[in-house]
């Protein structure tokens, strides 16, 4: 297989619309809302005990999806490093819309509930979603021109920061969503 082909970026654009297109499309059809159901869009929402945590364009949790863009970029650069670029963005947005989905099923909504932080929680908005992949696919592409140090002190920093700001972060999120951890959820508490 000649790994050197060059697909046109028109082509991985639309490859890339597709499956956000049909991310949304899914989520729609399990019953997610559009748009917040509170009837407004805003650009950023930062009070995680909302209903409208998850709903809006921009929250905390944005800095996770970002996050997820760098571990993507890592991943794919160690298993497929001959990959062209414009194909490993292709398919960093193909495992960011599919864990949207997964993330919004009932399965895994019930595993967030168990955690202090998300007892209210009811899945994303599908607007939400979506902006989710595009921080993904912003930290993807952030990976491929930064340093690695500095993509290594912006998780480590942003990890940081969402702990101190809401008590959560993606690691914290991945243990509570496999393991969930009293103790977590009590310092999440304020505890």
């Amino acid at each position: 297989m000649n790994l050197h082909v060059r697909i046109p970026v028109n082509m991985l654009l639309v490859i890339g619309a597709a499956l956000i297109a049909l991310q949304a499309v899914v989520l729609v059809l399990m019953g997610h809302p559009l748009i917040c159901t509170c009837g407004t869009v805003k650009l950023w929402h930062g009070i995680v005990s909302s209903p409208e945590n998850s709903q809006q364009l921009t929250d905390w949790y944005t800095y996770t999806h970002v996050i997820h863009g760098f571990g993507f970029y890592l991943l794919l650069w160690l298993i497929a490093p001959r990959l062209p670029f414009g194909l490993k963005l292709s398919l960093a947005i193909g495992l960011e819309a599919t864990w949207e989905v997964v993330e919004n099923t009932p399965f895994v909504i019930d595993r967030y509930r168990q955690s202090a932080l998300a007892q209210g929680y009811f899945g994303d908005s599908v607007v939400n979603s979506v902006a989710d992949t595009f921080a993904a696919t912003f930290g993807f592409v952030l990976a491929r021109i930064l340093p690695v140090w500095s993509t290594v002190v912006l998780v480590i920093g942003m990890e940081l920061f969402a702990a101190f700001m809401i008590r959560d972060n993606l690691m914290l999120n991945i243990i509570q969503l496999i393991h969930p951890s009293e103790a977590i959820s009590r310092w999440q508490m304020g505890g």
